[in-house]
């Protein structure tokens, strides 16, 4: 089977990517063989949407312990009943994770390696789009501190735990939510340097809301090939799927005006339910194996990377992004961590 990054990019245009993603094929089911019996996850942004849905499918399937990290232990722990009726077994636990602040990520990690005598499953959801320009406390902005930078930071940190704590033969497994929305980047101002901090600056970078998404989801898809460039299959499997447009996961709440009327007419038309759409994080995170490492998953299927990920400009940039990331990262060890993993 190929890589991703041996496919050739697509060529097709949006509409005909919808229609071919969306309405003539669907994700895989699970098979019945499938028992996550003695098993632990980790779900971002869990409360609602695709979050919970997996969540409540990875319980379904027999999860013996799952924690839902949310910005809202108040709204975390208001679906804890929804949870414990697709398992009444199991543990869950709802911990705290704001994505806007490193901080955050870290004392997650912390607590994680502290508190937890085992991790299979990490998904990385939690995902955000917003209309209007604004930086957090990091003094990135916040589409690409959410969607990227902390989800990122949080997948480093993560990944010497999860080889530490692995039981057996089986391989711990990091899902990352892609978008195929990657493939449509604009990235006019790519040739900036440095390139991710020139996001953070409307006068050098102008704002686009629609743009600034598909950004944060092409330099994902750059940092995961990098990544896997280094971290062994046998380690850690990592792996991104595209789980397409689904209903009521609340990623274009902020959405006002002609966008909204945009989105709600094209999710009229063409989106998945929730349950449809959690069925693609299910074949990533227990169905899947080595063969999708570094992958993008579409339906069930290995599909290409962004466009602009190919040939020597993309190569190029994918350095930018990974060198820059690597660096931004350096305070909290990821260096160490890296060469630990590649060692």
């Amino acid at each position: 089977m190929k890589h991703s990054r041996d496919l050739p990019p697509y060529t097709a245009g949006f509409g005909s990517m919808i229609v071919t993603h969306q309405l003539k094929n669907s994700p895989p089911p699970v098979p019945d063989n499938i028992n996550l019996s003695g098993k632990f996850a980790i779900i971002t942004g869990a409360s609602s949407g695709l979050g919970l849905e997996s969540a409540k499918q990875l319980l379904s399937l027999g999860l013996s312990h799952l924690i839902i990290a949310v910005r809202s232990v108040q709204r975390g722990t208001a679906v804890l009943p929804s949870l414990k009726a697709a398992n009444s077994k199991a543990k869950i636990e709802v911990w705290e994770l704001e994505m806007e602040s490193y901080d955050s990520v870290q004392k997650f990690s912390q607590r994680c390696e502290r508190e937890l005598e085992r991790i299979d499953i990490v998904i990385l959801n939690a995902g955000i789009s917003v209309l209007e320009f604004s930086t957090v406390v990091t003094g990135h902005e916040i589409t690409m501190q959410v969607n990227y930078y902390s989800t990122f930071l949080l997948l480093i940190l993560l990944l010497p735990i999860l080889k530490a704590k692995a039981s057996g033969r089986l391989v711990p497994r990091m899902v990352v939510i892609s978008s195929i929305m990657s493939q449509f980047a604009k990235f006019a101002h790519s040739d900036k340097r440095p390139l991710l901090a020139s996001l953070d600056d409307t006068n050098i970078v102008p704002w686009d809301k629609l743009d600034r998404y598909n950004i944060s989801k092409l330099v994902g898809q750059m940092f995961v090939a990098k990544l896997c460039e280094q971290v062994s299959a046998k380690d850690v499997l990592i792996n991104m799927v595209e789980p397409g447009s689904v209903k009521g996961t609340g990623l274009f709440r902020n959405a006002g005006g002609i966008v909204a009327v945009a989105f709600k007419a094209m999710f009229a038309l063409t989106a998945r339910t929730v349950e449809v759409g959690a069925l693609t994080y299910m074949d990533a995170a227990v169905v899947k194996g080595e063969e999708s490492h570094g992958c993008l998953m579409v339906n069930g299927e290995i599909a290409p990377l962004a466009a602009k990920t190919y040939g020597k400009e993309g190569e190029e940039l994918m350095e930018v992004v990974w060198k820059e990331t690597v660096e931004e990262f350096a305070p909290f060890g990821c260096k160490e961590i890296l060469d630990s993993l590649s060692a």
